[in-house]
């Protein structure tokens, strides 16, 4: 549904180069930021990409398709639905139906359209718009939400939830336990989504009107709320102060959809909006400005959808008010893996128009997203992304404003993104952790000579198997040949394993700093490249230190080499060369906070100063970029070739001052 709004933006510092001219000014009103090119068109190596028109163009009694749905459902097969709009290209009221395209084939092929949820053209009226799949890989069913509308659509819906009501905007869900062969009637679930019954009298909470946010939604795999459906909405809710503002929440099922509940609404001027689950079981909530704010803007559910912390913008992701999608790239990694810290989001990256359908990668759980590739250049429309099979996506995206639905159907390798802490050779990623997570560092450090227990999981995201086998390593047993090496010969496509069995021996020097960095070469069967490094996260070795993205007080601090696209292989950085360094800060509380670098291997970096990366008035919510910092290459670190990102932080606010020591991804230099 598209509803044009406007609202002044704020606009922190930008870690790339294309966007130091903007750093300067804190606010601008119409300012139109210039979008980094994507790295290769689709059809550049490395990787395979393909695209089709899916759709063809629309055929009676439809004159327009709109707004695609996607989802694989295990087996091979895929579902992509879309709107088919009879007489127009015109939103709910228009009497729409939702058609539907399924592939046996893992999206290589299609079979015939279909009609999922036919409208009534004829006196009276009603139609079925903005399809959202939501597949329950435990129970095996898939379930098909819904607009239903009478005689409004969402901009003349009226309050209260009576489905006999025709000025009543209404809500369906439809499943399949036969992977959307067959489909059951449809479900109205307008009392749980819509909330208020009166249509005269609204209160505080009352929702005019919603809809289900089209594409897709997720189930959980982490925690207390694994198993968890969630789908979803945006709607037109009833303020304290009387007036309306438009809002996001989660509608969510514990019991394979039996039944659903609605979550508590999030921020103002959201309206299609996407979750994906977070590597330790949060749920991220992105969504688009309806304001015309010109980033999306994102919140975070520690209880797995039902409540939102404090809405900021991500600006790293600018977006012309467009609908997106965000999903994990390894939906089955284990928990805290680097792995399961890999996300991928679809948008048409402008300001100025949808266009630039571009696929980027975060390997951070959203914290900063340093890799893209575009998957059309000219006008893209609404987009939406799945996991087709292991190594596959799928990427269905309307690319005419009414009238073509595209299949972009891709491989991991040309996404072309490389995690520190996994490394893909061939089709297969390697991750690691230490698995004595129980121990006390703070009481009971680790001192030289002690074995520290690590385990290496090991997944294969192509269809063939593959023999992989670690070649060198500060591990043993690691490396063939001898009980307990993790080797594995013919692993599957689709399998995974891990190899618990490896003992690293601590230095007297990895004591003094307070850290170990797993340090390993792999090869694997089929993959020209020979041995591939891995570099894990760094191992704290003693209390206080936390590796990757860490929390101080309620500061998320997070980091990345600023210039990704230099190619250490065959250009390194030698000692005495400065690596440019971007940091990452975000409020997660509900109060403002000073945020303030107290130690570390950059300059400018800590006050006092230019360019320095202090915050003395970080707003609840707010987040901000300091890609200032520079580390100079020390002799030893070349020689290793990486270094360590090792600072420390203290965050002040109204209840006190927290400090600690965060351990970036180790940096390569070669």
């Amino acid at each position: 549904m598209s509803r044009p709004f406007s609202e002044i933006r704020q606009h922190p510092h930008r870690r790339r180069a294309w966007l130091a001219a903007l750093a300067a000014s804190a606010t601008a009103a119409a300012v139109v930021l210039p979008i980094a090119p994507a790295v290769a068109a689709p059809t550049d190596p490395p990787g395979a990409f393909s695209t089709a028109d899916i759709s063809g163009s629309p055929v009676s009694p439809f004159a327009a398709y709109r707004i695609p749905a996607l989802a694989s459902v295990g087996g091979g097969v895929v579902l992509a639905a879309w709107d088919g709009r009879p007489g127009s290209a015109a939103d709910s009221p228009n009497p729409n139906s939702i058609v539907m395209k399924r592939s046996t084939d893992g999206g290589q092929t299609w079979g015939p359209l279909s009609t999922v949820r036919a409208g009534v053209t004829t006196s009276p009226k009603s139609g079925f718009s903005d399809p959202s799949f939501v597949y329950d890989a435990v129970a095996g069913k898939v379930f098909l939400f819904s607009v239903y509308s009478k005689d409004q659509g969402f901009g003349g819906s009226t309050f209260g939830n009576d489905d006999a009501n025709r000025q009543v905007i209404s809500a369906q869900v439809s499943e399949s336990d036969d992977a959307g062969v067959t489909w059951s009637e449809p479900r109205l679930i307008t009392s749980v989504v819509k909330p208020g019954t009166s249509t005269t009298s609204p209160v505080a909470g009352d929702v005019r009107s919603m809809f289900a946010s089209s594409g897709e939604g997720i189930q959980l795999h982490y925690g207390a709320h694994a198993g968890r459906l969630i789908q979803q909405f945006a709607g037109d809710v009833r303020q304290a102060d009387g007036t309306n503002a438009i809002q996001a929440y989660s509608v969510y099922s514990d019991d394979h959809g039996a039944t659903w509940q609605r979550g508590q609404f999030a921020g103002t001027r959201m309206d299609e909006n996407k979750v994906v689950e977070l590597s330790d079981g949060r749920v991220l909530l992105n969504s688009r400005d309806n304001a015309g704010g010109g980033y999306r803007k994102v919140a975070v559910s520690t209880d797995g959808g039902v409540t939102y912390g404090p809405v900021s913008q991500d600006t790293e992701l600018p977006d012309p008010t467009n609908n997106a999608s965000i999903t994990r790239v390894f939906p089955d990694a284990p928990s805290g893996s680097p792995e399961s810290k890999m996300l991928l989001f679809t948008n048409t990256a402008s300001q100025l128009a949808r266009s630039n359908l571009t696929a980027r990668v975060s390997c951070d759980d959203g914290a900063t997203w340093p890799f893209a590739r575009q998957l059309n250049a000219g006008f893209s429309g609404y987009s939406t992304a799945t996991r087709l099979s292991p190594g596959q996506f799928g990427v269905l995206y309307e690319s005419s404003a009414s009238t073509a639905m595209n299949f972009a159907r891709f491989d991991d390798a040309w996404l072309n993104a490389a995690c520190d802490g996994v490394s893909t050779l061939s089709k297969l990623t390697i991750a690691g952790a230490r698995t004595d997570t129980a121990r006390d560092l703070s009481a009971s450090p680790y001192a030289a000579g002690e074995a520290l227990p690590y385990a290496f999981t090991v997944s294969n995201h192509g269809s063939a198997a593959s023999t992989i086998a670690p070649t060198s390593g500060n591990f043993s047993p690691l490396v063939p040949s001898g009980a307990g090496n993790c080797r594995y010969i013919g692993l599957a496509g689709g399998a995974s394993y891990t190899c618990s069995s490896p003992r690293h021996t601590v230095t007297a020097g990895e004591v003094s700093r307070g850290y170990a960095v797993p340090d390993t070469t792999w090869s694997a069967s089929g993959d020209s490249s020979g041995a591939t490094r891995v570099l894990g996260l760094p191992v704290a070795l003693q209390g206080g230190i936390q590796a990757g993205a860490a929390t101080i007080g309620t500061a998320a601090i997070s980091g990345e080499r600023s210039d990704g696209e230099r190619d250490v292989t065959s250009s390194p950085y030698a000692a005495g060369d400065q690596v440019a360094y971007t940091f990452r800060v975000t409020n997660t509380g509900t109060a403002t906070v000073s945020v303030v670098p107290t130690a570390g291997a950059f300059s400018p970096f800590l006050p006092s100063g230019a360019g320095n990366c202090r915050y003395t008035a970080l707003a609840p919510g707010a987040s901000y970029v300091c890609s200032t910092p520079k580390h100079t290459v020390t002799a030893a670190e070349a020689a290793q070739g990486y270094f360590v990102p090792d600072t420390s932080w203290t965050v002040t606010g109204p209840s006190g001052s927290a400090s600690g020591r965060v351990l970036g991804s180790p940096v390569r230099l070669s």
